[in-house]
């Protein structure tokens, strides 16, 4: 016989406090004493969070009284036996403003389900309810309430009632409570809306215009209507922050207000560029990752780790696919295409770490290495996102050349979707053997030495097959992030290096990383030491670089510096510069072959 559903109320209960309050009800509690539990990580975001440590406090009661809870474990209560329905009553402390927690204060709230939400342990298959009562506090006295949860009560975008199929649907429909900036357009036929919280000045019809056409090129390439009935992209604009979390029929943002298109501002400016991108990757993910997904995520375990070795295809690929769909939808031209394609190549060809973790591996280890970076990580990992999107655009270009330009990475994720879109998950080795279908050849050799290995993709032989070419030179200074070819270096020919990442800022120059083979790691230098002057004379974090290439390669400079609070010196031999800094450019020579299959291959076609 089917439980009655779980049934919570959330409260904005203490704004300036930052405090949610939640009350659980199960109304048929296991005889033997209902068993509750908070997930310890949030799908997308490939780390043990431990969302439990933010309660606060938490009691139950039945008809009778008071019910014990024992706690078990780090995110596990166990309640004693109740007479009736079982009310949990609890509060949730929510202060960390990104898209995977809750944040609460008397300007908006937010929050994820997984912050929230204890499961009641055996009925996660029934329907679940939520509640959510305007906040109490005046000043939040304009609120509505922006979701996808299916509503059951309450006027659109209004407080009220809303349901889940189960306890999973609950968790991955997340809710902003604010004032918003709203508006609706239609992408194949199905309404999106966009809800910004925080101050900003956002031309939202130019927003829309372009949304809607990014959207429309992407649901266009898996080749059908969009596998929801609407979709909210919900936009928290801030001062300084960048990120998203996909859901199955929605996304939270993160941004610089700054990087909202301006009314009255007619170009895409970088920030921009890259909002657009954001929003591009998250909508992808709707497809790969939210129903195309790993074996092993079916089902989501959210007490452990939930390895796998495919992050390079659920992230890597829908990263590649992030600004290609861009492109395709004509907010970008080809040329700021691969200014962004040299920028990340860029990323990728800094990290010496690319050369000792396979992608392979970087997925795999995801939940201790790429989510928990440290002073050593460029010299350790390989991002799946970045090297993974690289990887992307040389797979689509090796399957394009093995087959005769016949089939494509679009084909590939037409394939994935058609075999895996139910949600039944991809093996570990499903997206190697699809290539190898598609294309019609064996290409376990490229997914041995780039994937499984640690080569770097030819990405310099690739591209000339669409009529471009790949160049390489060194930085021009802190500020140089490539995918453009620069001007010559003023001063010297060769100028010195210290192979370092600096924090810029300060009065001293502060290590962030210091990198693999440098001079600076052969003199002894470390992250998290502060430089403060060379050759006696005193730098910061913004005049290092350029202070630094004033000597010639070769130079010994005497380095004085902090580590903790003991000044030392060093004596560093600069090294060259590394060729790490890496732009693309069509070739004005390319055959009209060439340019035929550019023009494909930027339109989706084989």
């Amino acid at each position: 016989m089917p439980h009655a559903p779980v049934r919570y109320v959330v409260r904005a209960a203490n704004p300036a406090a930052h405090l949610f309050s939640v009350e659980l009800t199960v109304e048929s509690p296991d005889p033997a004493g209902q068993l509750l539990r908070l997930p310890a990580w949030i799908p997308g975001s490939y780390m043990i969070r431990e969302f439990a440590k933010n309660i606060i406090r938490i009691s139950a009661s039945d008809a009778r009284g008071p019910v014990a809870l024992t706690k078990l474990d780090k995110d596990s209560w166990q309640a004693a036996p109740a007479s009736g329905p079982l009310v949990v009553v609890y509060e949730v402390y929510a202060w960390d403003l990104s898209v995977r927690t809750a944040h609460l204060d008397q300007t908006h709230g937010f929050f994820n389900g997984t912050s929230l939400f204890l499961a009641a342990v055996g009925q996660e298959s029934g329907p679940h309810d939520v509640t959510v009562e305007p906040p109490a506090d005046r000043t939040c006295a304009d609120w509505e309430v922006a979701t996808t949860l299916p509503r059951l009560d309450g006027a659109p975008w209004g407080f009220g009632r809303f349901q889940g199929a189960d306890y999973d649907a609950l968790l991955d429909h997340p809710f902003e409570l604010g004032t918003f900036t709203r508006f609706t357009f239609t992408a194949c036929g199905v309404p999106h809306h966009v809800a910004i919280t925080g101050r900003h000045r956002t031309d939202a019809a130019r927003l829309s215009v372009d949304l809607t056409r990014i959207c429309e090129a992407q649901s266009t390439l898996f080749g059908d209507r969009p596998p929801f009935d609407q979709y909210l992209f919900l936009v928290m604009a801030v001062g300084e922050g960048y990120g998203g979390l996909e859901h199955r029929d929605s996304t939270a943002l993160i941004c610089r207000r700054d990087d909202l298109p301006l009314q009255g501002v007619g170009e895409v400016t970088e920030g921009y560029r890259d909002f657009l991108g954001l929003c591009s990757h998250e909508y992808f993910h709707a497809w790969n990752v939210k129903r195309i997904k790993p074996r092993a995520f079916v089902p989501y375990d959210l007490r452990r780790e939930g390895h796998t070795t495919l992050l390079w295809a659920f992230e890597g690929l829908t990263s590649y696919f992030d600004d290609v769909g861009v492109l395709r939808a004509g907010c970008i031209d080809l040329d700021g295409y691969l200014e962004l394609l040299g920028r990340t190549a860029t990323a990728v060809w800094r990290t010496s770490g690319r050369r000792k973790q396979s992608l392979a591996d970087s997925s795999f280890d995801a939940w201790t290495k790429y989510y928990r970076q440290d002073e050593n990580s460029p010299n350790a990992i390989a991002s799946y996102y970045q090297k993974g999107a690289l990887v992307g655009l040389a797979l689509d270009l090796t399957m394009r050349r093995a087959s005769g330009d016949k089939v494509g990475l679009d084909d590939l994720m037409r394939g994935l979707w058609a075999r895996y879109g139910d949600g039944s998950g991809v093996p570990e080795d499903g997206v190697e053997a699809l290539a190898n279908d598609l294309a019609g050849a064996d290409l376990t050799g490229f997914f041995d030495a780039v994937i499984r290995g640690t080569q770097d993709p030819d990405l310099a032989n690739l591209v000339g097959d669409l009529g471009l070419k790949m160049f390489t030179r060194p930085s021009n200074g802190d500020l140089d992030r490539g995918g453009r070819a620069g001007g010559a270096s003023k001063g010297l020919a060769t100028p010195g290096d210290l192979g370092v990442t600096v924090v810029r800022g300060g009065d001293g120059a502060r290590l962030k990383h210091v990198h693999d083979g440098g001079a600076a790691q052969a003199a002894g230098l470390s992250a998290d030491d502060v430089i403060l002057a060379i050759d006696g004379l005193k730098v910061g974090g913004n005049d290092l670089t350029a202070r630094v290439q004033s000597y010639p390669v070769g130079a010994a400079i005497t380095v004085h510096a902090f580590r903790r609070d003991e000044l030392s010196t060093f004596l560093v031999k600069l090294q060259p510069r590394a060729e790490s800094t890496v732009w693309f450019e069509v070739d004005a020579l390319a055959s009209a072959e060439a340019i035929a299959r550019r023009d494909r291959w930027i339109r989706g076609r084989a």
